[in-house]
């Protein structure tokens, strides 16, 4: 028997991610997120808090970053996560380069997509930026024979919204469209 609990956010845990955009000066700024999602094969959305400094120079340059957090980066990303751009100065908190399209992307993110903002959706308290993804840069490393993601080794971390806490990824537990269940007619 399942117990309604009310109208509760459940599609946690989801993909802990900075997002990266350039802010005044060409220089940097961050922000952790987790409310990340794919609206089709060739679109992303992003979700921030209104009141989110990056939200503005998002709007203003069209562009931004989203960096894929490991285990290694963590702790800078928890820290991007936990100060306003608008009190604290971000732009030194992580090495970066710049992608094709001028935006900053961690160096030491294992995955990096860079995006161009297409449309903002506006909910009450967040604005929700759709955007196309310009290109995606993997470490060779978590790449497989095949030159696909290999998540196994890549293994971002997940974010859990509801217990507010970080979890570990990457173990395989089968082939999708492979597995088979009896059933009876």
């Amino acid at each position: 028997m399942k117990k309604n609990i009310g109208s509760v956010l459940a599609l946690y845990p989801s993909p802990a991610v900075v997002i990266g955009a350039t802010a005044e000066g060409g220089k940097p700024t961050w922000t952790l997120v987790a409310h990340v999602g794919i609206i089709g094969h060739d679109r992303i959305l992003v979700s921030l808090a209104s009141a989110h400094y990056i939200n503005g120079y998002i709007k203003a340059n069209g562009k931004f970053s989203v960096n894929i957090v490991d285990e290694k980066i963590l702790p800078k990303a928890d820290y991007a996560g936990s100060v306003s751009g608008a009190k604290t100065d971000k732009s030194g908190l992580f090495e970066y380069e710049k992608g094709e399209n001028g935006t900053p992307m961690i160096s030491d993110s294992p995955l990096v997509l860079e995006c161009s903002v297409k449309d903002t959706y506006i909910t009450p308290g967040f604005e929700s930026f759709i955007a196309s993804i310009d290109g995606t840069y993997v470490e060779e490393n978590c790449l497989n024979s095949d030159g696909k993601i290999d998540y196994s080794v890549l293994k971002p971390v997940l974010f859990d919204f509801p217990a507010y806490e970080y979890l570990r990824t990457g173990d395989i537990i089968g082939k999708c469209l492979t597995l088979k269940e009896d059933t009876e007619d």
